[in-house]
């Protein structure tokens, strides 16, 4: 049996939480024993307690399940968006601060982790199978917002400029990739005991695969987070990819 540990960083989740557990008891257990880890941070609504509840309800179907709260004492400014330029490096320092965080709380023995977002909500039920059958180390789904449409997660690309994988679907069912998105992914474990994580600082100033200055780089040289974790992974001797032919659903929001 290969063994997939689940990991999902949570913050104000509540209004995906139900949808989140639903779709995890969907999965095809076959072949793989599955385990949970969870980590909850600076939520303004009763996300931990409602993640708590949701792993109970799990909790037969699974070999571990954990849940963690860490306070990083980040919030944005009231009505400013997620996405805004000026916000991103405090922001996503603090997301990769809280992946990081979990991983080293929740990994055991698994052979696999797969990062999935509380927010991705459709994909099918042997989802991990065929990230597994693809035989690569570090693999993603193409998250998208509607199918067909637009790619969701516009930290997975690849060249100057960046690309993402609604450009790249005629290329085949499986591309190779520069950086990675956080939205759904799968890395080998032991690849993360090896050292690989989600840098919270702007990392790989001099890669040469990071973002030339333009307007898909709204950060200084380098990359964060799940961006610097693929230059991370590239420093390493490991390539990311991607399947842009096979996509999975986010919330539209």
């Amino acid at each position: 049996m290969v063994k997939v540990l689940i990991l999902t960083p949570i913050k104000d989740a509540t209004s995906h939480l139900d949808r989140y557990f639903a779709n995890l008891a969907g999965l095809d257990p076959r072949g793989i024993t599955l385990s949970l880890g969870m980590l909850e941070s600076d939520s303004a609504d009763a996300t931990f307690a409602h993640a708590q509840r949701g792993m109970a309800a799990l909790a037969e179907r699974f070999a571990r399940t954990a849940l963690w709260q860490k306070p990083f004492g980040y919030r944005l400014p009231p009505g400013v968006p997620r996405w805004s330029h000026e916000h991103q490096l405090d922001r996503r320092s603090v997301l990769a601060r809280s992946r990081n965080h979990l991983l080293f709380h929740a990994l055991d023995d698994e052979d696999w982790v797969l990062w999935l977002d509380v927010d991705v909500i459709q994909y099918p039920p042997d989802l991990i199978q065929r990230l597994l059958s693809t035989g690569k180390s570090i693999v993603q789904p193409h998250c998208v917002l509607g199918y067909g449409g637009r790619t969701f997660d516009q930290n997975a690309w690849a060249g100057q400029p960046p690309r993402t994988m609604d450009a790249m679907r005629g290329q085949g069912p499986i591309v190779p990739l520069d950086s990675v998105g956080g939205s759904c992914l799968l890395v080998a474990a032991d690849l993360h005991r090896d050292g690989l994580v989600f840098p919270p600082y702007l990392y790989g100033r001099a890669s040469p695969v990071a973002r030339t200055p333009g307007p898909w780089a709204p950060l200084p040289p380098g990359e964060i987070e799940t961006e610097g974790f693929g230059l991370m992974a590239r420093d390493m001797g490991a390539q990311c990819w991607g399947l842009p032919t096979f996509e999975i659903l986010h919330a539209n929001r």
